[in-house]
């Protein structure tokens, strides 16, 4: 029995894991500073893993009623009706599901290049094509409703990530709001701000007021440490909410995961500890490396290394986990996920000795 015609879908390039790593080149996994992952490296939320143990227990039972709370607070933190949060399986779970509510087959997206690989995955798995619009180096990987627009062609759905992973370029709010006009009526424009806690620019929750083509993924797995629950969620406008019963998955986030989220968003010292670790990070990356680095909104530098998988499995061999980003189209680059302050000034002196 074969497949369908699978030969477009690229499999999807994780960061390595501090165990695979360890068993490879037969070292401590204690002693490795894994920074490929844009994982928080301050752990989950204190409050979220407390909720966890304590509803180890109910595993048992289907998870209705915290799915309901959980997008009832989101609904009350964003201002919106509780049907416009769409819960989901981690962000690519929202992708997902836009994907089913909009997709026909045959239909066009377009994703930036370079660019995270679930956009054209999920667009693919259900019948798109893929173009893309390409952000350019020479630019500084430059966001913009022009940049967009010279690839445009009435594609259905536009993907935007703003901070863009794995360059930390954004998007300015009126830039987006530009873009939302001046695509096609039945144009999605989809704003992932997975990356959104950790920059100061607003978020484009108020363009889904005004414009229908609008939806917004949200993710709990950066800034409040959730990434192995898979708990994400987009925000979308009131018109299509509805949409969400007839294309979710039965209870698609797990009990723990909506219980950890609930406890994560009243995590205020957790949240503020995860930003501000950041952005030193960030800073002192851009200060200290001896590569060309980028300004970025994210959790994360892009560095200019010459042979980034060389470069990447040399600081690999020395204990340090950094992102060779090849599979970005980016082989001269490497992207280093801020770590904590021991493990950042650690990252920096061991790539700048490969480089030497």
């Amino acid at each position: 029995m074969e497949t369908r015609d699978l030969s477009a879908h690229v499999p999807y390039s994780a960061g390595r894991g501090v165990e695979e790593v360890a068993r490879e080149l037969g070292l401590d996994p204690d002693g490795l500073v894994k920074l490929s992952s844009n994982e928080n490296p301050f752990g989950p939320s204190p409050a979220a893993v407390e909720v966890v143990r304590d509803a180890a227990e109910q595993v048992h039972t289907y998870p209705k009623s915290s799915h309901t709370d959980l997008t009832e607070r989101l609904a009350e933190r964003w201002s919106v009706e509780p049907a416009q949060v769409w819960l989901s399986p981690g962000g690519d779970g929202f992708l997902d599901y836009l994907s089913r509510t909009f997709l026909h087959e045959g239909d066009r997206v377009l994703a930036p290049d370079p660019g995270f690989a679930y956009y054209p995955m999920s667009a693919r798995s259900h019948g798109a094509t893929v173009d893309r619009y390409r952000l350019s180096k020479a630019d500084n990987f430059e966001q913009s409703t022009e940049v967009v627009l010279d690839a445009y062609d009435g594609q259905r759905i536009v993907y935007v990530t703003t901070p863009h992973n794995p360059t930390g370029s954004e998007m300015p709010l009126d830039e987006i709001e530009a873009l939302a006009a001046a695509v096609d009526e039945e144009t999605l424009v989809v704003v992932d701000e997975a990356y959104g806690k950790f920059t100061d620019q607003p978020s484009a929750r108020s363009l889904i007021d005004e414009h229908d083509n609008v939806a917004i993924l949200r993710t709990f797995s950066k800034t409040y440490g959730l990434a192995g629950l898979r708990v994400g969620y987009g925000l979308v406008p009131a018109d299509w909410a509805d949409a969400y019963d007839r294309i979710n998955t039965p209870f698609a986030v797990n009990k723990l995961g909506c219980l950890a989220g609930l406890a994560a968003l009243d995590d205020e010292e957790h949240v503020r500890r995860t930003v501000e670790g950041a952005r030193w990070a960030r800073e002192y990356m851009r200060d200290n490396l001896d590569a060309r680095t980028w300004e970025s909104g994210g959790n994360f530098v892009l560095a200019e290394v010459g042979d980034a998988a060389a470069v990447a499995e040399a600081a690999q061999q020395e204990g340090v986990i950094i992102r060779d980003c090849s599979s970005f189209g980016l082989s001269d680059c490497v992207r280093i996920t801020c770590g904590t302050e021991p493990q950042t000034r650690t990252a920096v002196e061991t790539i700048n000795e490969v480089l030497e």
